[in-house]
């Protein structure tokens, strides 16, 4: 994760000069609150400040009847930054608490029950827009375009490459 910083010299009621250094991460994360003070002296309104901080992460929902898949691909999005959820099945995933919360929906594309275009075709029956990203072992144009033309936003062939899968989901956070 990138990030934005920078130091500060304000003074206080009294005169002194109090430093502090903030950072904006640049990615995934958004931080919302004050500063991050590096002073000795830490006025009450800073630390009452720097406890309401709060780090919130684009929550990134992965739904695939493959087990490796729920157990690998997590990992990847926890380093990239996300707060992740996996899911073995489309039912699995709508019955959740997390389909209003989630910015961007990793979705297999040949599962058992529901399969993924069943699922985004669902999810606009609800009304619920999720940028999603197929994958997909199916290595054929055809499908990739058909993924698109419903409304995904990329669809990668299984194996990808952390590249490929971080520009597909900065792509649906833009999205979202």
């Amino acid at each position: 994760m990138a990030l934005s910083t920078g130091v500060a010299h304000p003074c206080d009621m009294d005169g002194r000069r109090v430093a502090f250094s903030f950072a904006i991460p640049r990615g995934p994360e958004s931080v919302t609150g004050t500063e991050n003070w590096q002073h000795s002296e830490r006025p009450a309104a800073a630390d009452a400040a720097r406890k309401s901080m709060k780090v919130t992460r684009s929550l990134v929902s992965v739904v695939d009847d493959d087990e490796s898949v729920r157990e690998s691909l997590p990992d990847l999005l926890k380093e990239f930054g996300f707060e992740v959820r996996a899911f073995s099945s489309a039912q699995e995933f709508l019955t959740s608490d997390c389909v209003g919360q989630t910015r961007c929906l990793i979705l297999d594309i040949a599962m058992p029950g529901m399969t993924g275009p069943g699922l985004l075709q669902e999810l606009k029956l609800r009304r619920q827009e999720i940028p999603i990203v197929f994958i997909t072992a199916q290595r054929e144009e055809a499908v990739r375009s058909r993924m698109l033309e419903l409304g995904a936003v990329e669809c990668l062939f299984k194996p990808f490459s952390d590249t490929a899968l971080l520009q597909a989901l900065n792509l649906a956070l833009r999205v979202s």
